[in-house]
């Protein structure tokens, strides 16, 4: 659990009143805002000064439930348990001063969350298609204890894999390969929906889209899993994918692509038409892709490793290109000086493929290759992508170790990189007009800060900073908290309020100062 809070920043704020819930969230308090002034005569006025600007920058981590690796932690653990251990990831994501959490949703064609298409996973129970008991749902208890922390939670969809190899139990009666068989090949040790068949398009993206419509999610996720990585049979040799029907259909009907172009195709226009979809239904939302680090080696010259476009048929650069994204995170795991997968040598890469300007975040590993990646290799490959210009965040890969402080890279993280809070940054091409400033008001003591909506549009965020001395502190609170209560006799000389939307823009700042 968490042991210390980000309300340290505030230096004595340590309340906050959440109008929808009235209730405790942990790690803060909350307190009614409603007093009169106080017989101390402390009091605070409107003031022209000007607070610094807002820093920016994405600080996701990827947050993995198939076989259980990074929650729940067991199979059958009861919903208390499951709960607690979820609102521990988010206390220690805001501990970290992370703003947001990439949540695994979909495995494979099964559901962490009420789905009307798809079976429960059977990394909640042990057993699929069996609902948590007591009844609550993962996705939406998620995503109310992101956001009372003013965490963005992206949710994480694998588009074509059926069945993994850490498959616990029998396969539900309601899951695609009961209910539709043809659309789903065994490949090795594996089942995967075959990407060129237009109903698994259908499929997957309803599944997808219903989240997006039902729940309040920021974002949308795709990893690398697009065709399998390659699987070997028994004399060690590499299978091919077995689509020769839907290869079949295609060539019969006029199609004139080599099959490996093809496979690409199915790909691209899946990824095409989900980003057009998402942004019919809800323009906010965020779709994020993050590929295979390696488009394809020899690019640049001295890259080396494996070949995702010929082996996966995922032409990631096109996707980054055409900006059927909102912000792409290639899977960077190597070390900043590995010969032939460099890190700077790839992001540099990566952020020249990018006309659309849209976000690089790009994934980075805190354990390694080998699992015994030194702390301090982590924080230079952020410091690497802020230094040279590498995209405007990041999403590191190994909650366990990231969380756990191994070998120290969580307390050098928070000390050295990530020594304030940060917004994530802004999607101008999704939205690019700023919300109304907020209205701020000021009773003492202690002094309580009143925060109030003053534009048509509700605030995600507030962005709160507080001055004491030459020292301006960042505290990101949730838009349902309408104020916050200082310690008596710790008062800071300044407040600022902006507010913020779901795309990031920034409201002109609200300032009261100590008369």
């Amino acid at each position: 659990m968490q042991t210390r809070t980000d309300l340290e920043s505030l230096a004595g704020a340590t309340f906050v009143w959440d109008v929808r819930t009235i209730g405790w969230v942990a790690p803060w308090a909350l307190v009614l805002l409603n007093g009169g002034v106080s017989a101390s005569g402390l009091s605070y006025a409107p003031a022209k000064i000007n607070p610094p600007p807002l820093p920016r920058e994405f600080r996701g981590v990827w947050v993995a439930t198939v076989g259980n690796i990074n929650w729940p932690s067991a199979p059958g653990l009861s919903t208390a348990e499951q709960k607690a251990e979820l609102v521990s990831i988010f206390n220690q994501a805001a501990e970290l001063r992370l703003n947001a959490v990439v949540f695994q949703v979909r495995p494979a064609c099964d559901a962490l969350y009420a789905s009307p298409h798809e079976p429960w996973s059977e990394y909640l129970t042990g057993r699929m298609g069996q609902a948590p008991v007591p009844f609550y749902d993962p996705l939406g208890f998620a995503i109310d204890e992101a956001h009372k922390r003013g965490i963005e939670l992206h949710a994480w969809f694998n588009p074509f894999r059926a069945r993994h190899t850490k498959a616990l139990s029998p396969v539900a009666s309601s899951h695609i390969s009961k209910t539709q068989p043809s659309l789903v090949k065994r490949y090795g040790h594996y089942l995967w929906l075959d990407p060129g068949e237009s109903a698994v398009h259908e499929h997957s993206l309803k599944v997808i889209l219903d989240v997006v419509q039902r729940y309040d999610i920021d974002g949308l996720h795709l990893d690398d899993y697009f065709y399998p990585y390659p699987e070997r049979d028994n004399d060690g040799q590499i299978m091919d994918f077995p689509d020769s029907a839907s290869w079949a259909r295609y060539r019969a009907s006029g199609g004139r692509l080599e099959r490996a172009d093809w496979r690409r195709d199915n790909v691209n226009r899946f990824i095409e038409q989900l980003y057009r979809r998402v942004k019919q239904d809800k323009p906010h939302v965020k779709v994020g892709l993050s590929p295979f680090g390696i488009w394809r080696p020899g690019v640049p010259a001295q890259i080396r490793g494996f070949d995702a476009y010929e082996r996966l048929y995922a032409d990631s650069r096109k996707w980054l290109a055409e900006g059927w994204t909102d912000y792409f995170s290639p899977q960077l795991y190597w070390s900043s000086d590995a010969p032939g997968q460099s890190f700077p040598v790839l992001l540099n890469w990566w952020s020249r493929q990018n006309p659309k300007q849209r976000h690089l975040w790009p994934g980075i590993s805190v354990h390694g290759p080998d699992g015994k990646r030194a702390a301090a290799e982590v924080l230079n490959q952020v410091m690497i992508r802020r230094r040279e210009g590498g995209g405007d965040g990041a999403v590191f890969w190994g909650m366990k170790a990231l969380f756990g402080n191994r070998d120290g890279v969580g307390d050098l993280l928070r000390s050295k990189a990530f020594t304030d809070a940060a917004l994530v940054p802004i999607s101008p091409w999704l939205d690019h007009t700023p919300p109304a400033a907020p209205s701020v008001s000021a009773t003492s003591t202690p002094l309580k800060i009143a925060i109030k909506n003053t534009g048509t549009e509700s605030a995600w965020l507030w962005a709160l900073q507080v001055k004491r001395g030459n020292d301006w502190k960042l505290q990101l609170l949730s838009g349902r908290f309408v104020g916050v209560a200082f310690n008596a006799g710790d008062e800071p000389e300044a407040i600022a309020d902006r507010a913020i939307d779901r795309c990031g823009n920034e409201s002109a700042p609200t300032v009261l100062a100590r008369n």
